[in-house]
């Protein structure tokens, strides 16, 4: 069983007043072993760009997890994506890496700013190998991954910020190179790595970017199991499998739902400790329970994580909501998105009769769709997802 895992953040911002992106990622799945990633970024901005760079990132991407050679996805997208007629130049430029079990990655760049290789909290300088293929100049890698590796691809909008306004000649890729080292020891995700370095883009660019900036960041890090209870099972003679089948997981536990807490306090045989202290108005408190990382209400705190869920894979506006309070919501937010990496969910299918008065809004399925939405937006941070239900 390989210990590593790749954690995979990005974000994007638009050239200043257009609706759509140039710049395109795709990130493929083979199995557990293997990942594309493809950041493209399209000739101009707008539409056409928008185009341009999805079509290359697309053809590239499922070409490369179809396992063709190199050569033959360049020389696919040299032959199907137009030259712009006026400067002759070709659509769309990019940036390919290739993720094999967790060990090693192939990084393929063409005409994309370099990227960008944190290792043992210094700028690493990996070989590359210049290929030439149908008259164009391509730079391919293969390195051995390492903990704690931090790899970050870029489109030319983030080393083209502040041109004309806070520098001459934007921000050079060192300078990009020297903050993004600044940055990668402070434990934060990928994700957030590359939220730091888009907004820095963006103040650099005064808030009206010049043209479309994207950051890939891919952070090596070892793989992280957490267990988190939901609900108490539907026959309650199964309390005693699913108790010792989530207590037997080895990570941490999490435990959601009055209910159930006290099911486990009594398994565990220790007794269940309610904080008095309101974190939050919208939020439950906490409780203690020993032998159990974490306590709290079920439904109106899940329904928080989920809500900050799906903003993180979106914007991420919450960050400073979640990623510093000591409710419910937020501690296990932290928990999720940025400690785990493997996720097993033990739900019960139990009905709470407390949720079946026709004057509450929550019943049976909010619990389950509850589940599913949390499962979804945790499998676009990239974490591995089980649910067992009981």
């Amino acid at each position: 069983m390989n210990d590593l895992c790749a954690e995979i953040g990005y974000k994007s911002i638009n050239h200043d007043g257009e609706q759509l992106c140039g710049d395109h990622i795709d990130i493929v799945d083979q199995g557990a072993d293997s990942t594309v990633i493809v950041l493209a970024d399209g000739m101009g901005s707008g539409v056409k760009a928008s185009i341009l760079s999805t079509l290359t990132s697309k053809i590239i991407s499922t070409m490369m997890a179809a396992g063709l050679p190199l050569e033959e996805c360049v020389s696919t997208i040299a032959a199907t994506l137009p030259v712009c007629s006026v400067r002759g130049v070709a659509y769309s430029t990019f940036t390919i890496m290739h993720i094999i079990n967790s060990r090693t990655i192939e990084l393929i760049q063409y005409d994309n700013p370099h990227i960008i290789y944190i290792r043992d909290g210094d700028l690493y300088d990996y070989a590359k190998t210049e290929l030439s293929i149908g008259g164009k100049t391509i730079y391919k890698s293969v390195i051995r991954l390492k903990e704690d590796d931090i790899i970050i691809a870029m489109s030319d909008g983030c080393p083209h910020a502040g041109i004309g306004i806070a520098y001459n000649f934007g921000w050079k890729w060192e300078d990009i190179a020297e903050y993004m080292l600044s940055m990668s020891d402070g434990g934060f995700t990928a994700k957030v790595l590359s939220k730091l370095l888009i907004d820095e883009v963006n103040r650099l660019y005064g808030g009206k970017p010049g043209d479309d900036a994207t950051a890939c960041v891919i952070k090596i890090r070892k793989r992280v199991p957490m267990n988190i209870l939901f609900g108490p099972p539907s026959d309650r003679d199964d309390c005693d499998r699913m108790m010792s089948l989530f207590f037997s997981k080895e990570g941490k536990h999490i435990i959601c739902g009055g209910t159930t807490s006290s099911i486990a306090a009594k398994w565990l045989r220790k007794p269940l400790r309610p904080k008095l202290s309101f974190e939050r108005s919208d939020v439950p408190p906490i409780a203690e329970l020993e032998g159990v990382d974490l306590v709290t209400e079920g439904v109106i705190t899940i329904n928080k994580v989920v809500e900050y869920a799906n903003d993180y894979v979106k914007n991420n506006d919450f960050y400073e909501e979640w990623g510093y309070g000591n409710d419910g919501a937020s501690l296990i937010s932290r928990l999720l998105f940025e400690e785990a990496t493997d996720i097993n969910f033990y739900v019960g299918k139990a009905v709470n009769p407390a949720h079946q008065n026709p004057d509450l809004p929550i019943n049976f399925n909010i619990k389950m769709n509850l589940v599913q939405e949390l499962s979804k937006a945790l499998k676009l941070m990239g974490k591995r997802i089980k649910v067992s239900y009981f």
